[in-house]
């Protein structure tokens, strides 16, 4: 059963210009404690934060932005806001390539050809083979995340586009490596959904045929959050590695005292 989440300290901000931030401050870890506010944030891309959303983004006092979006994202979305002192760390998990015709056709394509592609299930299974294959392919970059956290790049932001699949993975590998319960990890991941935070889907006619109701039921799998997507990355950690902590051993090459580290940096006092 999904818990309930404890409340941050103050209001969470909604930003003009950026979608699905938050603070994962306050996470329950399987030995009692909590992650600590103020240290490891995530969202949705910073291209449009307005000069506010900026203002309040500097004073999270971020030492580095870790950013999983390919050249293709950035060539649709734009670059990321500059944020004086604040070290942007460019780490691609998709290829541009893999799937451009797929991403071409969600943005394009008309009712036939989107049923061709998503419909019945196709849609969430491509999610969940996703969700799978960067569990199993990107050990490299999650591995130099944590790292980076564990040395110095705390406080952290992590976005991709939406801020709910690479960045929700990278995330939730954050907090499996710390300890954080896997239900209070679901939870977070599933906020996402959250009717302020949610991606806003382009299409390149925005004309009422193009986002009617049953196009967007077509579409709603690529950019839901769903338990089953985070299922799959979790089930793809046991069926390769046995384990959480042989993935985060041998998977990742965290070494005992790399995970002590980050559990000084990213969590409140034992």
């Amino acid at each position: 059963m999904t818990q309930q989440l404890p409340q941050a300290p103050s209001t969470e901000p909604e930003l003009a210009g950026v979608r699905n931030f938050r603070d994962v401050g306050g996470l329950p870890t399987v030995d009692g404690r909590r992650v600590r506010y103020g240290r490891l944030f995530r969202s949705g891309h910073l291209a449009n934060a307005t000069a506010s959303d900026a203002a309040f983004l500097s004073g999270l006092g971020l030492h580095t932005i870790f950013d999983f979006r390919n050249a293709a994202d950035q060539k649709l979305e734009g670059p990321d806001v500059e944020l004086p002192g604040v070290r942007n760390v460019n780490m691609p998990l998709s290829d541009p390539a893999d799937g451009a015709e797929f991403w071409k056709m969600v943005r394009e394509g008309n009712l036939d050809q989107l049923k061709s592609i998503l419909a019945d299930g196709k849609a969430a299974g491509r999610m969940s083979a996703s969700y799978r294959m960067i569990i199993k392919e990107r050990t490299g970059e999650h591995s130099r995340v944590l790292h980076a956290l564990a040395e110095d790049s705390v406080p952290a932001l992590m976005h991709c586009a939406a801020g709910k699949d690479r960045a929700g993975l990278s995330i939730a590998v954050s907090l499996l490596a710390v300890g954080v319960d896997r239900d209070a990890i679901e939870a977070d991941y599933l906020k996402s959904n959250d009717p302020h935070r949610r991606y806003q889907v382009r299409r390149k006619d925005n004309s009422p045929a193009a986002m009617s109701p049953e196009v967007m039921e077509l579409l709603a799998p690529l950019f839901d959050a769903r338990a089953e997507y985070l299922a799959a990355a979790f089930e793809t950690i046991e069926e390769t590695w046995g384990g959480t902590e042989r993935y985060l051993s041998e998977g990742l090459g965290l070494s005992p005292e790399t995970r002590e580290r980050l559990r000084e940096r990213l969590l409140d006092e034992a």
